[in-house]
C-alpha cells in the first residue's frame, strides 16, 4: 500500500475514535481541557522543535507578511461574495461570518499533518507565517468587533485602549508565542537543538510526539452539527476552500521557483480551519451587548442584535474536520496537487458549486412569489 495513503488511514482512525470517544466526553470543559493541552502544551513543543531542527533565514520575515495579507484578501473577498451565498449583508450572520471565515487555525489543523508529512522545516516556516495570522486574529478582528459594538451603542464610553492593551499582553504570555521568541533568540546565538542539555532534548521530544494524535482526537471529539445550519455552513465551507485555491494558485503562478515543500506550504496553510479567537470576540462582544440590554429596558433586542455566537461555533465545529480532511488530502496527492492550473480549475469549480445553489433558489424566489400573486388575483 502506498506510503501516503496509510498515513492518511492512521490519521483518519484517529478522528473515528475520537468520535467513539464522545460519548465518554461528560462536559464541555473535559473537551476544552483536552484543547488547553494542545495549545499550550504539545503544539508550542512541537513549533519548538520543528525550529530548533531547521535554519532560518532573515528572507522568512515575508512570511507572517504574506499570511496577513492572504486575511485581509479573503476578508474583502468575503464581503463581497457572501450575500450571494444568501447571507444579507449587516445582519448578525453576516457579521458573524465576516469574522470567522478569514481567519486561520493552523495549530489545530495543518501543523499536525504537515508534520506528518513533511517534516520540521514547513512545521517551522508555517508557525513563522501564523504570526501575521495571529495579528489578524487576535488584534485587528478584535478592533472590527469592537466599532460594530460602538455602532450599535454610541452612547458607551468605554476606551478601548485598555482592551487592545490587554490583548496584547496575551499576545505575549500566549505559550506558542513565547516558544517562538525562545527558539529565535537560540537560533541567533547559533543553538540548535542539539546543543541543548539531552534531557530537556528528551522532554521536549516527548511532549511534541503527543500533538498529532491528541488534535485529530479532538476534532474527533468536538464534532457537534445541527443539521438545521449543515447546509448553510457546508456551502461556506466550499466557498472558502475554493477562493484560498484560487488565491495559492495566483501565488504559486507567479512564484514557480519555489521548492516542492514551499508549494505544499503555500496551498496547504491557507486551507487551515478558522480560528478560535474571533469566536472569543464574538463572545465578549455578545456578554457586552446583554449587559448593555441588561441596564436599559428601552433597548430593542432585534435591531441591536450584533453576532451570532452559536453560527459561530457551529462554524468552527465543522471546520475542523473539513479542513483537516482536505488537507490531508493536498498532503496525500502531493507535488501534483500545487500546479497552479489544477488548483485554478478546482478553485473556481468549487466556488462555483458553492455559489450557484443559493443564487438559483435568490432567482427562483421573486418567481414563485409573483406566480402566487397571479393565482391569488385569479
Amino acid at each position: 500500500m502506498n506510503i501516503a495513503l496509510q498515513k492518511a488511514i492512521a490519521l483518519l482512525a484517529l478522528i473515528a475514535i475520537g468520535l467513539l470517544l464522545k460519548s465518554k466526553i461528560k462536559s464541555k470543559e473535559q473537551a476544552d481541557g483536552l484543547k488547553i493541552i494542545i495549545l499550550s502544551l504539545a503544539l508550542p513543543a512541537t513549533i519548538f522543535i520543528a525550529l530548533l531542527k531547521t535554519e532560518v533565514h532573515i528572507e522568512l520575515i515575508s512570511l507572517p507578511i504574506l499570511a496577513l495579507v492572504f486575511n485581509v484578501l479573503l476578508f474583502g473577498l468575503c464581503y463581497l461574495l457572501l450575500p450571494y451565498m444568501g447571507i444579507e449583508r449587516g445582519s448578525p450572520d453576516f457579521r458573524t461570518l465576516l469574522m470567522m471565515i478569514p481567519s486561520l487555525a493552523p495549530g489545530l489543523s495543518c501543523f499536525p499533518i504537515l508534520a506528518e508529512y513533511q517534516g520540521d522545516q514547513a512545521v517551522a516556516w508555517a508557525a513563522l507565517g501564523d504570526l501575521g495570522n495571529k495579528v489578524f486574529v487576535l488584534i485587528i478582528l478584535y478592533l472590527l468587533a469592537m466599532r460594530w459594538y460602538y455602532r450599535f451603542f454610541p452612547s458607551e464610553n468605554v476606551s478601548t485602549s485598555a482592551k487592545v492593551k490587554d490583548l496584547l499582553l496575551t499576545l505575549v504570555r500566549e505559550p506558542v508565542n513565547i516558544v517562538l521568541v525562545f527558539a529565535l533568540f537560540f537560533l541567533s546565538m547559533g543553538w540548535h537543538l542539539d546543543n541543548l542539555p539531552a534531557f530537556v532534548q528528551d522532554v521536549v521530544l516527548k511532549i511534541g510526539a503527543i500533538m498529532t494524535p491528541l488534535v485529530l482526537l479532538y476534532i474527533g471529539i468536538s464534532v457537534q452539527p445541527r443539521w438545521a445550519e449543515l447546509r448553510m455552513i457546508g456551502g461556506l465551507l466550499l466557498l472558502r476552500a475554493g477562493l484560498t485555491l484560487l488565491i495559492s494558485g495566483i501565488f504559486l503562478s507567479i512564484a514557480p521557483a519555489m521548492s516542492p515543500a514551499a508549494a505544499i506550504l503555500a496551498v496547504v496553510f491557507p486551507q487551515s480551519a478558522v480560528s478560535f479567537w474571533p469566536f472569543a470576540h464574538i463572545a465578549a462582544v455578545h456578554g457586552l451587548e446583554s449587559e448593555k440590554k441588561g441596564r436599559d429596558v428601552a433597548c430593542n433586542v432585534s435591531t441591536n442584535r450584533i453576532f451570532n455566537p452559536g453560527l459561530a461555533l457551529n462554524f468552527i465545529a465543522l471546520s475542523l474536520p473539513f479542513s483537516t480532511l482536505f488537507i490531508l488530502l493536498i498532503c496525500t496527492i502531493g507535488v501534483p496537487a500545487t500546479q497552479p492550473i489544477s488548483l485554478g480549475f478546482a478553485g473556481i469549480l468549487m466556488v462555483a458549486v458553492a455559489l450557484l445553489p443559493p443564487v438559483l433558489r435568490r432567482i427562483r424566489l421573486p418567481k414563485m412569489e409573483k406566480e402566487v400573486e397571479v393565482m391569488v388575483e385569479n
